[in-house]
């Protein structure tokens, strides 16, 4: 792997995460896929390392990680598990970014300090069943009472939102026009009145738990408020900015563990007295997946550079370019590598199929791959 502008501790981080994976994380990737199960065991393996906490400041007591070493870490996992991969750096959209961005110095004090044990596990709620993309048609309500905020609603397809032990709730706070009067509320999920609904059955990324929650008169103190009243969804798209490269990390590593997985299958199998390896055809699939996926990680390793620099001009573009170039480009490698396994590649006995129903997720979550060429797009026509 090409060491770009890595500096010495991230190629150190890189090299321990690597480690790790092979040791914790690759003998429990099927299984955990198989049987759709939350692999508890890894929070405590990853908050050990600082991996859950990585994006904490030293100052409240966190490894003080950049973007490129989160991403560098979501690449090494995802290259054996997308599952695991997610799991890493979790608390980050659902808690440190908010709160280290919009939080007041007491928020950050109690909550950034909390993260740094390394065992918080956190949700983000936005969508609801009739508001995906469209954040504006949000139906779910927070009332003022007194000192608290009243949450009434629903939100879906909630990642760790079983799990979590914070979840980032945006609700409608004020009848404003489009996304004005949305406001955001850290919600401690022993609080009465929350619940948790069926668990989704999905297509990849079983072992993340994901499920409808609910909000039943649900009393939120007003100083768990994160950022100004009424201008959360400005929250949520920093927020979203700097997620998304972390997105297209986990699918260049997905790619590259798809490729990995291809080859050494592609040198084993022989057919008409040869190892396929050796057929034209192979060879080029092979070359044009390992082309696509250097381009991805080349884009995402640039964009994590801007953003560890403080350089936003334009970042926000090049994180949705980012993240909307790397997960299509898993999605076909991972694709062709099932192609390259042949019928093999179709039976679970071997680990690429869960790549392929993996990459898919990739290019739905985190805002759908139309929408980023939408930002893109806009960014393009108005520069």
């Amino acid at each position: 792997m090409n060491t770009y502008h890595f500096e010495e501790h991230h190629l150190l981080l890189r090299d321990q995460v690597r480690r790790m994976a092979e040791k914790h994380v690759a003998p429990i990737a099927s299984e955990i896929d198989e049987t759709c199960r939350f692999p508890e065991e890894l929070v405590e393996v990853f908050g050990d390392m600082g991996l859950l906490q990585l994006w904490v400041p030293q100052e409240y007591g966190g490894p003080g990680g950049d973007l490129t070493s989160v991403c560098l870490v979501k690449e090494e996992i995802a290259k054996i598990s997308e599952s695991a991969a997610l799991l890493a750096a979790n608390n980050s959209f659902g808690l440190i970014l908010p709160v280290l961005n919009f939080g007041t110095e007491e928020q950050k004090r109690h909550y950034l300090g909390l993260a740094a044990k390394g065992r918080t596990l956190t949700a983000v709620a936005i969508t609801e069943a009739d508001t995906g993309s469209d954040v504006s048609s949000m139906k779910t309500r927070a009332v003022k009472d007194g000192a608290s905020w009243v949450l009434n609603g629903a939100k879906i397809y909630i990642t760790f939102g079983p799990v979590a032990h914070f979840i980032l709730v945006f609700a409608r706070t004020s009848e404003g026009r489009g996304t004005d009067g949305i406001s955001a509320f850290l919600l401690d999920t022993s609080t009465k009145g929350f619940s948790v609904g069926k668990e989704d059955r999905k297509m990849g990324i079983r072992g993340v738990p994901n499920a409808p929650i609910f909000f039943d008169n649900v009393r939120i103190p007003e100083e768990n408020m994160i950022g100004p009243e009424g201008q959360a969804f400005k929250t949520c798209m920093r927020i979203l900015d700097l997620n998304r490269p972390t997105v297209g990390a986990t699918a260049v590593g997905l790619a590259q563990g798809a490729i990995d997985h291809a080859a050494r299958y592609a040198r084993e199998r022989k057919q008409f007295g040869r190892s396929i390896s050796e057929f034209q055809g192979i060879q080029f699939m092979l070359a044009d997946m390992q082309m696509q996926t250097e381009a991805a990680r080349c884009m995402l390793y640039d964009c994590t550079r801007m953003a560890d620099r403080q350089d936003w001009d334009g970042f926000s573009a090049k994180a949705s370019m980012v993240k909307c170039f790397a997960s299509d480009t898993a999605m076909k490698v991972t694709t062709d590598a099932v192609q390259i396994f042949g019928g093999a590649g179709y039976m679970r006995d071997f680990p690429i199929e869960r790549y392929m129903r993996d990459a898919k997720i990739n290019q739905i979550f985190e805002g759908t791959n139309q929408i980023q060429r939408l930002i893109i797009a806009r960014h393009m026509l108005r520069h």
